[in-house]
Order: C-alpha cells, then sequence, then structure tokens
C-alpha cells in the first residue's frame, strides 16, 4: 500500500507500530489514501461526507497509518465515561452544540496558541444532515486564524481517503463553496452522496 509521507511541518504523533497498525486496517478495510499531504503547520480540516460512524474508523485507520496528529471536533456526549478516556487519546475535541457561539472563538484561540494544530472538522454538523447545506464555522474558523482549509473526501465509490488541495478563504463564503463544491460534489458517502452544489445555513460576517 502507498501511503503519502508527511513533511517536517506537518503535527505528527505515534511511531513505528501505530502507522503500521493503521496500514494494517486500511488493508483489511479495503481503503487506500490518495493525494499529497499538504507541509503545513497550521489547518482547518474538513471532512465529508460524515453519514455514519464508520466514518470514525476510516479516519482514524488513515490517521494512525500516516502517523498525523489532527484534532477532531466531536459531539461532547462522545465523551461521557466509559469512552471519555478513549476518545481524548484519539485526538477528539470535545464540542457542546448547545453553546456553539464559542466554539468558533475557542478554536481560534487554539490555533493561534499553537506551534502546529490541524483542526478537523465535519461541516455537515451532524450524521442526519442531507449535505447541501453546510454550517459555517470551519470557514470562520479558517478567515479569524488566518488559515488555509485543507479539504478531505470520504469516497465510499472508491473506498478512497482522497486529500485535496489547501484553500486560503476568500472574503465571500460563497466563492469558497464553488471551489468545494467541486471538490465534493459527487463524493459517495456511507448512506448518502454529496450533491454538485453546496450551500451555508447560515451567512456569516466576513472577518476582519
Amino acid at each position: 500500500m502507498q501511503v503519502p509521507e508527511l513533511g517536517p511541518s506537518v503535527p505528527k504523533r505515534g511511531g513505528p507500530v501505530s502507522r503500521f497498525v493503521g496500514r494494517a486496517l486500511l488493508r483489511l478495510i479495503g481503503w487506500r489514501i490518495e493525494g499529497p499531504v499538504p507541509d503545513l503547520p497550521k489547518m482547518v480540516v474538513i471532512g465529508a461526507p460524515h453519514s455514519s460512524n464508520y466514518d470514525f474508523i476510516v479516519a482514524m485507520a488513515t490517521m494512525f497509518s500516516l502517523g498525523l496528529n489532527l484534532n477532531i471536533m466531536g459531539k461532547h456526549t462522545l465523551f461521557n465515561w466509559p469512552m471519555g478516556g478513549f476518545m481524548r487519546w484519539c485526538g477528539l475535541i470535545p464540542i457542546n452544540r448547545s453553546a456553539a457561539h464559542g466554539v468558533v472563538g475557542e478554536s481560534v484561540v487554539a490555533l493561534k496558541n499553537a506551534e502546529r494544530m490541524w483542526i478537523g472538522i465535519a461541516p455537515e454538523g451532524t450524521r442526519s444532515s442531507h449535505g447541501a447545506q453546510w454550517k459555517s464555522g470551519f470557514w470562520q474558523i479558517a478567515r479569524q486564524a488566518d488559515l488555509p482549509i485543507l479539504p478531505i473526501a470520504i469516497d465510499y465509490a472508491a473506498r478512497t481517503v482522497r486529500f485535496g488541495t489547501p484553500l486560503r478563504p476568500s472574503p465571500d463564503i460563497d466563492t469558497d463553496m464553488v471551489y468545494l463544491s467541486k471538490f465534493f460534489g459527487g463524493t459517495r458517502g456511507a448512506r448518502r452522496t454529496i450533491p454538485e452544489r453546496i450551500g451555508v445555513r447560515s451567512q456569516p460576517k466576513a472577518a476582519e
């Protein structure tokens, strides 16, 4: 199995054993990784579509096979006993959706204070989403932190985790969504396919 090598700037975790386990798991479930991994120390990573708990297995196998340290935002209820410790060990960050107004600010502060940090977000919001409308939080975080957005498609049709080209967000989210629609549009998930045109649920104000 061909697995991309990480550059010196990318946040890393684990060692030869965890990478071996991750690659063995990818082989076992029949998935592969496609595209180069950008050599950047900080990014906002968006993965879609997210329609099944099985996506977590694919994501973790990918991260371990690469040796990538990716902090993924997860629903806070996932951190209840007995799974809380395991979720934190996997690199997940608990997010309380009822207090979502503070998520963007907290994420921006964490990124600015870190020397190296990739934050992973499911832009659709929930597994039950139909995928045509995304939450704008990922874009707001990237704008306010002045960081690129890395799109990653979880393609069940090709059983491929596909890395895209980082997008430096513009002042206009609609323009950026056109680019992201071209990358993600038509990607088939476990339970749904991303539409050719993706919108946002709320129009954010451009960051200063």
